[in-house]
């Protein structure tokens, strides 16, 4: 080989191997699942957001525009100060490009400050507040899957029209339980009904005895669960230990996922009304989602996991469609994609934030009716979305063009 030959060759060595060391070390796009990985909503996220995560990842083929997509976790443990210090480091230290999941509204609202402050993406699954998506909204933040305006609209709305017009409400003692106590309360008065007292509860509370006595002395006809996870399962055990439930005076779950209801048995949950943003008996592609999620975990995947799912979905579309992983960009595709997914139905992204999508009203089923395992509700009527979300004239989000 000649001089001029060599030379040639070398330089092209030169130019290819940090092109070739450049797509082999490709910045990864990093999605940070945090979540509650062993308290009191953890069997309806924690471990089976993290999976929800990752099969939203593996649909997507595991990387978008040349690079791999990461999905890492951590435990908040419902503790604002604990989920702000992690949001800080997977931003500053880790790269995380977007943050989903977030079951707690107080750890939501303190990661959302963050986010707005590092041009970060959030994509909300789990945490119900409406501040998220009213007066605290940010232009890097979707509330993804549902509000507590949504659920109380969705719920108490239909029993008050059935007759049952007294209320007495238990509420978990943080932002999601006392905006959803509120939302409750409004819905109930607004249908001609009246709320006689509301008390709350510290969050995980094991022994609910004094509070639900209370709700019985009040004589109200229903009485309202405003909390989640382990609180509402503890809280509809115990009232049926004090005949709750049993006759005149009826319980009321204002959040309730299926994995509670499994808990609880169908005998103790049956002919409990609840509103749903998704199920997964809905459709073929939730179907097959769910096929594969419980050939992981062993179980049906609650609202709130395919929220997670979903959120990622669209989010790695959104990056596809910009051709960056830039947040303003990314969030200018993910208001503007149609979102697709099988558990989102009419869905489509507000101005405030906020995912407006129709909902279910379910019926839990009584074992009897019950055909296999899983199968626990019955699916009384779909709620359009527009009924469930406050009208954007009335919105305190400042993203909002009045």
């Amino acid at each position: 080989m000649n001089r001029k030959h060599l030379t040639a060759l070398l330089s092209a060595l030169a130019l290819a191997a940090p092109l070739h060391a450049h797509a082999a070390t490709a910045d990864p796009i990093k999605i940070g699942v945090l979540t509650d990985m062993s308290g009191v909503v953890s069997d309806a996220t924690g471990k089976g957001s993290v999976e929800a995560a990752r099969i939203a990842v593996e649909e997507a083929g595991g990387s978008v525009l040349g690079h791999p997509i990461e999905v890492i976790f951590g435990d908040h443990q419902h503790k604002p100060d604990v989920g702000s210090a992690i949001a800080r480091k997977w931003f500053d230290v880790d790269g995380v490009d977007a943050i989903v999941d977030l079951p707690n509204s107080s750890v939501a609202l303190a990661v959302q400050n963050i986010a707005r402050e590092k041009k970060k993406i959030v994509l909300v699954s789990s945490a119900g507040t409406t501040a998220l998506s009213q007066a605290k909204c940010s232009p890097y933040t979707v509330q993804w899957t549902y509000t507590t305006y949504a659920l109380a609209r969705g719920t108490a709305s239909a029993v008050v029209k059935s007759g049952k017009k007294t209320w007495f409400i238990l509420a978990s003692d943080y932002a999601f339980g006392k905006q959803l106590a509120k939302d409750t309360q409004d819905v109930v008065q607004a249908n001609g009904g009246e709320v006689l007292d509301t008390i709350y509860h510290p969050l995980n509370t094991a022994d609910f005895s004094s509070f639900l006595l209370q709700a019985q002395s009040s004589g109200a006809q229903v009485i309202a669960l405003a909390n989640a996870g382990g609180d509402t399962i503890n809280a509809i055990k115990q009232a049926g230990e004090f005949g709750i439930g049993t006759g005149e005076q009826k319980m009321a779950a204002m959040l309730l996922m299926i994995t509670d209801v499994h808990s609880l048995g169908l005998e103790s949950a049956q002919g409990t009304y609840l509103t749903v943003p998704s199920y997964w008996d809905m459709n073929d592609g939730a179907r097959a989602f769910t096929k594969k999620f419980q050939e992981r975990l062993g179980k049906a995947p609650t609202f709130l996991q395919e929220g997670v799912y979903g959120s990622v979905r669209h989010y790695l579309q959104a990056v596809k469609a910009a051709g960056t992983d830039d947040a303003d960009a990314v969030m200018a595709k993910f208001r503007s994609l149609p979102i697709d997914d099988a558990f989102s139905q009419n869905a489509h992204v507000r101005p405030d934030g906020l995912v407006e999508r129709d909902m279910l009203l379910a019926q839990v089923k009584s074992p009897k009716a019950s055909k296999r395992e899983w199968d626990d509700y019955d699916i009384v009527a779909t709620i359009p979305g527009k009924d469930l979300v406050w009208p954007l004239a009335e919105s305190q989000c400042p993203l909002v063009k009045k």
